[in-house]
């Protein structure tokens, strides 16, 4: 692993968030920002238009919490995962590369699932399970539980993917009235993997 920088080498740095696996922007360090990172909690660039080091976040809030780091294979770039709080983008948005990057398909489904809650389309199905309330969504997800067992025990693959797919999709749909999102879940997953 690569320990030490030349002389005022500036390393480009892809920022990913470790949840969605979305890559969130790129920013430049030095040998002095990659310390700073490493020592602390928080991403710390190269400002190259401040010509000075600038830890994200440290006007607006919206700091990255690194949790891994990796050099690629000529050692002349890193990536850090992380885990955001608050847009990514001076623009307000998760990314810097919104609308070409959207993050996983899990990610891309949440939202969608997202929008059609709050939307007051009556075709949709989203949209209008969640308008019967919490007790009606968790009541769907025992039966795709259900219908998962079924067809485990039996020798069809595929109605026990279809079956698990549903499961899935109704669980996410659970989540979101409960507040959550499925990172909730990996965080306490990641939680007890320490241990």
């Amino acid at each position: 692993m690569k320990d030490k920088f030349n002389d005022n080498e500036l390393i480009p740095v892809i920022i990913q968030d470790m949840i969605s696996q979305q890559i969130l922007m790129l920013g430049y360090m030095n040998e002095e920002a990659f310390q700073v990172t490493i020592k602390g909690q928080k991403v710390c660039f190269f400002s190259r238009s401040k010509n000075r080091l600038w830890v994200k976040g440290e006007t607006s809030g919206n700091f990255f919490f690194w949790k891994n780091y990796a050099w690629d294979c000529d050692q002349d770039a890193l990536i850090f995962q992380v885990e955001a709080v608050g847009p990514a983008c001076h623009n307000g948005t998760v990314s810097c590369f919104e609308g070409l990057l959207d993050g996983s398909f899990i990610h891309q489904l949440e939202n969608t699932i997202s929008q059609r809650r709050n939307s007051t389309d009556e075709k949709s199905y989203v949209s209008t399970l969640s308008k019967k309330g919490i007790h009606k969504v968790a009541q769907k997800v025992g039966e795709e539980a259900v219908e998962v067992v079924i067809e485990a025990m039996s020798n069809n693959d595929e109605l026990f993917l279809e079956e698990s797919a549903d499961l899935l999709f109704h669980y996410l749909i659970l989540l979101q009235e409960k507040g959550f999102r499925l990172k909730d879940v990996q965080q306490v997953l990641q939680k007890r993997q320490k241990k």
